[in-house]
């Protein structure tokens, strides 16, 4: 008999480590399932996921006791035997918030796991005025009123995602460079969970990347493998979600696309070059091409939220006035332009004109097709589109809400059974 001594300990099959990862990951794909496919027996969820009938009855108990899912009742499979009892998405007490922040405004979307609408508003505010310090004071308030809405409702918030036009080391949630906020190292993220309530989680994106990923699950091109979203603001930036993903880059600051260089003659932009798309395609530029003698914002004070500045170019549009039509089949020819460097670099399928380029899209479009086919080096060959958006400006906050979904069906097991949840609610509850 051999007497060398062995390499280690003897290990079981499955550590106990490798089978809590194997349940969480089948509570998600179980979750998972529910959110793609609606009502779901847990016979057809054992079908539609490939798992154990007694092992999707077992994840089902756990989702039941988490309330991350209820019984809506008997599900008829149409053959012969017993009817099963119907599983759907619930999570009524997780709520989900996502916040906005611009130029002009700040947004609230809040939502629970099945999406259900629990807060959204959007309140005027000047984010150039006053430096970050006081854009700081106002996010952490907007987020506390916020979360005392969600407490109203009986929503445990479970996270809160906010999103801001420039460049964002997301790791650190940290603002690298936001040139019309003029942001410049703002440790935003950390910042924030400061000033609130221990215990909530606080990430921070980029605004295009979350209005991509919002257009690419509810949006008109929603399931679209292949898209470039254009916020279509006073900045203008890009979401580009390639093969079903969102395309970051290896530092995560892909999308700037506001800030190519399209005029070297052109006018300076507010991230300190010469010429840069958003000097020729953003909503500033059009409101002091259709009023050349006032600069953006003064015409009507800085406290409107955009929409009501669009409404107004919408009625000079469509009452025929020549000088609005002229300026909107301009800005239209130069997103033609910019939209077909994008088609050359990534071949999505649809470019979707976000903010108050979906707004106005009835005019824009057909200024900007014709030099998409023109400038696009497959032409009509690239079968790429442009669509309006029906999400408005309220796109980004809406993905920074859904990220805080998703992460919720990722780890069904961050939300505690009931007596956890209602000691986590009681934790961060806001007075």
């Amino acid at each position: 008999m051999s007497t060398a001594p062995r390499s280690g300990p003897l290990r079981p099959a499955s550590a106990p480590s490798d089978q809590l990862s194997l349940r969480r990951a089948n509570l998600s794909r179980t979750l998972g399932h529910l959110r793609t496919h609606g009502p779901r027996s847990r016979a057809a969820i054992a079908a539609g996921t490939g798992l154990h009938k007694a092992t999707v009855s077992s994840l089902v108990d756990e989702l039941l006791a988490r309330q991350l899912v209820r019984e809506t009742g008997l599900e008829y499979s149409g053959t012969a035997g017993r009817p099963g009892r119907a599983v759907a998405l619930d999570g009524a007490g997780v709520g989900a918030l996502g916040v906005a922040i611009n130029v002009d405004y700040i947004g609230v979307h809040a939502t629970d796991l099945a999406g259900r609408v629990l807060v959204e508003r959007r309140i005027a505010f000047d984010a150039t005025a006053g430096g970050p310090d006081r854009c700081v004071a106002a996010l952490t308030e907007v987020i506390r009123e916020a979360l005392r809405d969600l407490d109203r409702c009986g929503a445990v918030p479970v996270g809160v995602t906010v999103a801001v036009p420039g460049l964002i080391d997301v790791a650190h949630g940290a603002v690298v460079l936001a040139p019309n906020l003029d942001w410049h190292d703002l440790p935003l993220g950390p910042r924030l969970v400061a000033a609130l309530p221990a215990g909530l989680r606080v990430v921070v994106d980029n605004d295009a990347n979350l209005a991509a990923l919002a257009e690419h699950t509810y949006g008109v091109a929603a399931g679209t493998r292949d898209l470039v979203y254009l916020t279509g603001e006073v900045g203008v930036g890009g979401g580009v979600i390639s093969d079903g993903r969102l395309l970051r880059g290896t530092d995560g600051f892909s999308g700037e696309v506001g800030h190519l260089p399209v005029d070297p003659a052109g006018r300076r932009c507010g991230c300190g070059r010469t010429g840069c798309w958003e000097t020729k395609v953003g909503l500033a530029q059009l409101v002091r091409a259709i009023t050349p003698d006032r600069a953006y914002g003064l015409d009507s004070g800085p406290s409107r939220v955009p929409e009501e500045r669009v409404a107004e170019l919408h009625r000079r549009l469509a009452a025929g006035d020549p000088v609005a039509l002229a300026a909107v089949a301009e800005v239209g020819r130069w997103l033609g332009l910019g939209g077909a460097i994008l088609v050359n670099l990534v071949n999505p399928r649809v470019l979707v004109l976000g903010g108050y380029f979906a707004t106005l899209a009835e005019w824009l479009i057909p200024a900007a097709r014709p030099e998409l086919d023109r400038l696009a080096v497959a032409g009509r060959a690239a079968h790429c589109r442009f669509v309006a958006s029906d999400l408005g400006f309220t796109a980004a906050a809406r993905g920074a809400a859904g990220v805080v979904v998703d992460r919720v069906i990722a780890d069904p097991t961050s939300v505690g059974s009931p007596p956890v949840a209602a000691a986590r609610a009681t934790a961060i509850r806001v007075p």
